[in-house]
């Protein structure tokens, strides 16, 4: 079954077709979250409550083909709000910020930190280029057809955008 179709049937309230729309993008979803978060389980919980979000809001989703993007948008703005949190504790972020599991010694560095900080000031849908790019692995092409934008735009967007993140990390 083809997305457009597994998404129609899930916002008819097929639960398999969502699982196996869901099953589609789990890594590059976990990937993107971990990323942004540094943290297994935070991205886990990241990926998991946006599932949910989009189970409980599939009906909401307009354009069945944009799938991909929307589940995107909903895992960027939980890992904000998971980055809110850790701002709002400061004395746990080193603990926070550590990921037990997959490398128990590793602690972000001032330079990821700001990397991440600057990351996130890009507006979302520069965010989503380039993290699709970098951390999902997605092509240009992609990109440009999951976002109904010209390949062109998205190569010059991305570009500006690291640009920018190289140029506010090198101010340091």
């Amino acid at each position: 079954m083809k997305e457009e179709e597994l998404v129609r049937a899930a916002k008819k309230g097929d639960a398999n077709a969502f699982t196996e729309l869901y099953k589609e993008i789990y890594r590059d979803l976990y990937h993107f979250a971990y990323y942004m978060l540094k943290h297994t389980e935070d991205a886990k919980d990241a990926v998991g409550d946006a599932v949910m979000e989009a189970w409980a809001s599939i009906g909401a989703l307009r354009i069945e083909e944009a799938f991909k993007n929307w589940m995107f948008s909903i895992v960027s703005n939980k890992c904000k709000a998971k980055l809110r949190e850790y701002a709002n504790r400061p004395g746990e972020l080193t603990e926070v910020l550590t990921d037990t599991l997959e490398a128990p010694q590793t602690v972000a560095t001032p330079e990821q930190l700001q990397l991440r900080e600057e990351f996130l000031k890009l507006p979302e849908s520069d965010r989503l280029i380039v993290g699709l790019h970098l951390f999902a692995g997605y092509k240009t092409k992609e990109i440009a057809e999951a976002l109904h934008m010209n390949a062109n735009t998205v190569r010059s967007r991305e570009s500006r955008a690291l640009k920018h993140l190289a140029e506010q990390i090198g101010k340091e």
